[in-house]
């Protein structure tokens, strides 16, 4: 059996399945440690069964976003671009919020070398540069560094030397590789691997702080955690890339809504407190994004699912018309606040109780709540999700809806934007079912220049270096398989250059037996 377990902003959800069968099920409030809201949920599930025979553990967490976006638990780190002799017009963290430089700014550094988009090379590496730069972060004493080269998710050889050599004279100290991050795009991949750096220090006690409470509660079995594509990373992995997990709570959503409903292609919709976040799921995952993402103010090109936040939950403020709702939410207050649960707040909540769509069974009369305003309030849903809807469809397609979360009962009706919705069981946990059933993932990427390599051939070297990464991250050889074959054109270069992506799955590589 496993537990899967997902740590949001306002609850902590719990499940025990049994392959697909949901055996337990559990709601904690989060904690402000987060740690004791985990115990909280992990001990109303091992009510229910011998901690012996859990398999697996697999938790969802938002706490590295939460430091990114409150700027705190984070260490300085020491910035090292090896471009030179272009890419001088903009220093690391030029465009970041000031606050945030304030936390991580451990110094940058550049260096003559990198490779231009066809491989060729832009500049040798400088053996003076590289043994100044030394002896400079052993002075600065930064508690990471990270190094970026130009195109070296397309050609990493350089700075693999490089981190090599960092890591010799540099034992004691973090040196992270960026094409180990992000793709192609020196700027955005840069600032994705300082970040995940800044995080290294807080990941490792965050992974002995999991390790802590599932030893406590006699669990016996590996800990894994959920990352932002769907699938799992080791404890001892997200010690070193803790920023793969942003936005896996959606994600995990996602994936959940794929196991309740067993629907490849559809969009799904999760309502919680504050937003209803919406994604696509495609072939069974979570469609991902192509764009430049925001995380805390800077841009980055991590690997990210496409999703798209709307101010909508279970806490939002409805104003005394019913034409406004959210962006403002009660949130975790909800029980406090709530005209249902005796506050003097009027919430989506109250609507849907009072529309009979959602049972509490403490809930007090919702005496300001008409029938008149309910029929506006659901207007106004209807309007805002009709929208995002549309905004989300895969080329206008009509796909089903898939409601879940612990807000899914706050939609009316059964169809958005011409699109069907679907009402599966078990949906306020959907997050941690979608843990729970995480599977491993690789990715590579590669540009494909057509005067050099053939397309089919540029494929085959990238999906073999995916299936590398994908069997390194714990996933059993003979059950890989290819999820996503990514081909988007490069403008404006001499030769006609597509970037090539692919994206692997497979099953745990015996997780009973795998350490955590």
């Amino acid at each position: 059996m496993r537990i899967g377990l997902d740590v949001g902003g306002t609850h902590t959800d719990a499940v025990l399945m049994d392959g697909t069968t949901v055996v337990a099920r559990t709601k904690a409030t989060t904690t402000a440690d987060v740690a004791s809201g985990i115990e909280a949920a992990l001990r109303v599930i091992l009510a229910e069964c011998d901690p012996a025979a859990v398999d697996l553990l697999t938790i969802g967490t938002t706490q590295f976003t939460n430091a990114v976006i409150e700027r705190k638990q984070l260490s300085k780190v020491a910035a090292v671009r090896v471009c030179l002799p272009a890419g001088r017009g903009l220093m690391p963290r030029s465009d970041w919020p000031e606050d945030l430089v304030k936390s991580t700014d451990g110094g940058s550094y550049l260096l003559h070398g990198g490779h231009l988009y066809d491989g060729r090379e832009l500049a040798p590496l400088d053996d003076a540069e590289v043994t100044a730069l030394i002896r400079s972060l052993n002075d600065a004493k930064p508690a990471a560094v990270v190094v970026s080269c130009a195109f070296s998710p397309a050609q990493p050889a350089l700075e693999v030397m490089l981190v090599d050599r960092l890591r010799a004279a540099l034992p004691d100290t973090p040196i992270c590789p960026s094409h180990q991050i992000g793709g192609l795009g020196l700027i955005e991949r840069e600032n994705a691997a300082i970040l995940n750096a800044a995080l290294l220090a807080f990941a490792d006690r965050v992974a002995n702080a999991l390790t802590g409470s599932s030893s406590r509660l006699g669990l016996r079995c590996p800990v894994y955690v959920s990352q932002n594509d769907g699938t799992l990373i080791t404890l001892e992995r997200l010690r070193h890339y803790p920023a793969l997990t942003f936005a896996s709570g959606p994600t995990n959503s996602i994936r959940g809504a794929w196991a309740l409903t067993d629907l490849s292609d559809a969009i799904v919709i999760d309502i919680g407190g504050t937003t209803s976040d919406i994604g696509v799921l495609k072939n069974g995952f979570p469609r991902q994004s192509n764009l430049v993402i925001d995380v805390g103010g800077i841009r980055t090109n991590f690997r990210m699912p496409d999703v798209l936040a709307t101010g909508l939950g279970g806490g939002s403020l409805v104003s005394d018309d019913g034409r406004t709702c959210g962006p403002q939410s009660v949130a975790r207050e909800l029980r406090q606040k709530a005209l249902c649960f005796g506050g003097d707040v009027m919430t989506l909540t109250d609507i849907a109780v009072s529309r009979g769509r959602l049972a509490i069974s403490d809930a007090a009369v919702t005496s300001p709540v008409t029938e008149a305003l309910c029929d506006i309030v659901d207007e106004t849903i209807l309007a805002k999700l009709n929208a995002a809807v549309d905004q989300m469809k895969p080329g206008g397609a009509i796909l089903p809806v898939i409601l879940v979360g612990g807000g899914a009962a706050l939609v009316p009706g059964d169809n958005l934007a011409g699109c069907p919705i679907v009402r599966p069981d078990n949906a306020d946990v959907a997050n941690a079912i979608g843990a729970s059933i995480a599977q491993v993932s690789g990715e590579a990427e590669m540009l494909h220049v057509a005067s050099k390599q053939s397309r089919s051939e540029v494929v085959e070297l990238v999906t073999a270096r995916a299936e590398t990464a994908a069997v390194s991250a714990g996933a059993a050889a003979d059950t890989l398989s290819t999820i996503n074959v990514e081909a988007l054109d490069i403008p404006y270069m001499a030769a006609e250059t597509t970037r090539i992506r692919v994206t692997v799955v497979g099953d745990l590589d015996d997780p009973s037996k795998r350490a955590s």
